[in-house]
């Protein structure tokens, strides 16, 4: 049966969020967080991003619960990156607040809120909020605007199994996501044991059972030395083990990958793919460099990753405005990367940052100068590559199959929703990736 033109005014309404009082907005965690458009990813989905706590009286009605499905009606960004898309929201022991130009869905009738869901990140829709937003530097649409979206409407039955196979798509790429973060912190746990708290010589001083392989127990001092390091280790620069920004030949509109600025994550090590383009200048890369944000805001949002995907080791190029870090002899790219992610590292440079108000950078020579530890000989760098090493292999993995699935959701998506393939057909497609 032909599926019948509908607007979203027929099934849905949208209630517009409360405005929650600025003198009680907080950055002191309390257990009501504040909606806001950085809690929408670019193409739809919820993140979390930076807390807004609130600590002020709460008025009936608005209090999200895990499923709502809410919308952004603001963007400040160039491109209008979010605005008008959907979200779902997550489980959480947190209670999230439906604040001021969020908008939350609430249908009229027998329709399926998670098949609206998926309508509110497809092409067509944002298509037609793209076109009729209001505003430059700040982007604005309307509840009238997004209920005006007409479309061909799939039967109740219909809505339920397309809803299902985008589902599915996008739980295995939240699994995968959920998995990585797990598998770093793992490696974050090791990293910090073994060369910030120097678990295992402390452990040996207190005469504690090993919680090591005995082969990589004895690798470490049975004591700390007068100045609190394992004896025989030695407090050095981090320059002395990571190469910053160094060399490399790339020609000028030689065609090779490049990254950006936006697709370094805030977390996790894994950036999105790059993309070829002619090298016009800018920082240079190989597989297993670290990329860290040097310019205000990103460096204190956390933006920073691991080079991967590069075919071949080939060189890949970017922004001028992160550094490169390259670990020296035997010294792991999984050390140079931890050591990226770890707060006392990314403090020393969020304070040596220096410039104008809101263009703001830090310098190499304030990453180079940072004091680290070294242990003696190289075995325990080894140690720590063999330990570390698969974790990221797992994640490099996870990453490149979340990326096939997003492809085949995105591929997807416009054609279930117009009805240019049938539903059993992407059936069988998301079967033979599962």
């Amino acid at each position: 049966m032909k599926n019948r033109d509908m607007k979203l005014s027929d099934l849905i309404e949208i209630k517009h969020g409360f405005a929650f009082k600025g003198e009680f907005f907080s950055d002191i965690p309390t257990t009501y967080i504040l909606a806001t458009p950085g809690n929408f990813a670019i193409g739809g989905g919820f993140q979390w991003g930076k807390m807004k706590y609130y600590n002020g009286a709460l008025p009936d009605g608005y209090c999200l619960s895990e499923g709502d499905i809410i919308v952004t009606m603001t963007d400040l960004s160039k491109e209008a990156d979010t605005l008008g898309y959907a979200a779902s929201v997550p489980a959480s022991t947190d209670t999230l607040l439906h604040n001021q130009r969020i908008g939350k869905i609430i249908p009229k009738k027998d329709v399926n809120l998670r098949f609206i869901y998926w309508l509110m990140r497809s092409p067509a829709y944002r298509d037609e909020i793209l076109a009729s937003y209001t505003g430059s530097t700040v982007k604005h649409t309307s509840p009238s605007r997004i209920l005006s979206f007409e479309f061909p409407c799939p039967s109740p039955e219909d809505q339920h199994r397309i809803a299902l196979i985008l589902d599915f798509l996008d739980d295995k790429i939240d699994l995968n996501r959920r998995t990585n973060e797990t598998l770093e912190a793992m490696a974050r746990a090791l990293f910090r044991d073994w060369f910030v708290d120097f678990g295992p010589t402390r452990a040996k001083m207190a005469g504690e059972a090993p919680y090591l392989a005995p082969e990589l127990w004895e690798l470490f001092p049975d004591r700390l030395d007068d100045e609190g390091m394992p004896e025989g280790w030695e407090v050095c620069n981090f320059a002395e083990l990571v190469s910053i920004n160094p060399k490399e030949k790339l020609s000028r509109n030689t065609i090779a990958p490049y990254l950006s600025m936006s697709e370094l994550p805030t977390q996790g090590c894994l950036a999105e793919a790059p993309v070829p383009r002619p090298f016009s200048g800018g920082s240079k890369f190989r597989n297993g460099d670290t990329l860290f944000a040097r310019i205000t805001p990103c460096l204190e949002n956390g933006k920073t990753a691991l080079a991967q995907n590069l075919e071949n080791n080939i060189v890949g190029w970017g922004s001028t405005e992160f550094h490169v870090l390259r670990g020296k002899g035997n010294v792991p790219f999984s050390w140079v990367y931890l050591m990226a992610r770890d707060n006392e590292f990314r403090t020393n440079a969020i304070r040596g940052m220096t410039g104008t108000s809101g263009r703001q950078r830090v310098a190499s020579e304030v990453l180079a100068t940072y004091k680290t530890v070294t242990p003696s000989g190289n075995q325990i760098w080894k140690a720590f590559d063999r330990a570390c090493n698969p974790l990221f292999e797992k994640i490099i993995i996870n990453g490149a199959e979340s990326r096939t699935l997003a492809q085949l959701r995105d591929l997807l998506l416009p054609k279930l929703m117009s009805g240019e393939i049938s539903i059993r057909d992407a059936e069988k497609m998301v079967e033979d990736v599962a």
